[in-house]
């Protein structure tokens, strides 16, 4: 990330945000980044929550509000809100990796500690995952 909170998009990504990106609050502090069109979809999902459940509320809170529309600058970079920022603790070294419908960004350091985390946990994650039928 530069100076002035820009971070560049890698060029793999960039035709799937080519009409801009939709940047968010993620989970495991990271930010989520889609395209308009994953976007939508997501949203809509969201919005079709019952408001009378807590965790619908406050999960749809967590990834609408504060939601922002991002260009991606000639140069393939997208500039991050400051509170953003701040949320998912990001530094200078960014790590952006693709997750089919979204893009996410981390603070390496975070990154990395996650990724250890799983990795460590991956035959224990990947039995849960068999109970839902993957």
């Amino acid at each position: 990330m530069d100076v002035k909170g820009r971070v560049a998009i890698p060029a793999k990504f960039r035709n799937k945000l080519s009409g801009g990106a939709i940047v968010t609050r993620g989970i495991d502090r990271c930010l989520f980044a889609f395209s308009p069109e994953d976007w939508d979809k997501l949203a809509e999902k969201l919005v079709a929550l019952p408001m009378t459940q807590a965790d619908s509320r406050a999960f749809t809170r967590l990834m609408l509000a504060g939601a922002v529309e991002c260009e991606i600058d000639s140069q393939g970079r997208v500039l991050i809100p400051e509170y953003l920022r701040k949320y998912a603790g990001l530094g200078k070294e960014i790590v952006v990796t693709g997750l089919y419908n979204r893009i996410e960004m981390w603070d390496s350091s975070v990154w990395d500690s996650y990724r250890s985390r799983t990795e460590s946990e991956s035959e224990n994650i990947s039995e849960r995952m068999g109970q839902l039928g993957i």
